[in-house]
């Protein structure tokens, strides 16, 4: 049951496109995908779903170990898959610099794992990686 609704919400996740990367980012997250996920399909240009199926690993921290944020990671592989790898540093020390730290666990602190005021700050947390992915592949064009 989990395969079938997963491979649905992959191939719903296509059909969101239009506005800013940072819009397509919370667009893809409200409709399931988790913030790596929605980083990396709102910015790489690709819908291939084994793609979102790697992503899917690194939500919650990588692993759901609730350590590195998976919309940071998500915003590094699309770097890498967008042939601007050497720009992930900028990536890491642009979200560090608005979030304070990279660490799911205290991205998160301040709210009940899973509540929505959880998801609304991972949500808005994921918007704004996407921006910042979106600014660093237009950087130098």
């Amino acid at each position: 049951m989990r395969h079938l609704l997963r491979k649905w919400l992959y191939r719903r996740a296509r059909t969101i496109t239009g506005g800013t990367a940072g819009e397509r980012a919370g667009r893809l997250f409200d409709a399931g995908l988790n913030c790596a996920q929605a980083v990396l399909q709102a910015t790489s240009g690709s819908d291939d779903q084994k793609l979102l199926a790697m992503a899917e690993a690194f939500g919650g921290g990588v692993g759901g170990s609730k350590c590195l944020c998976g919309a940071a990671t998500g915003g590094v592989m699309a770097l890498g898959l967008n042939g601007r790898p050497q720009r992930a540093g900028k990536l890491m020390a642009a979200f560090r610099e608005r979030h304070k730290v990279t660490c799911c666990k205290s991205l998160s602190a301040a709210y009940r794992w899973k509540s929505p005021e959880h998801i609304a700050n991972c949500r808005r947390i994921t918007v704004a990686t996407a921006e910042m992915v979106e600014a660093l592949l237009l950087e130098g064009k």
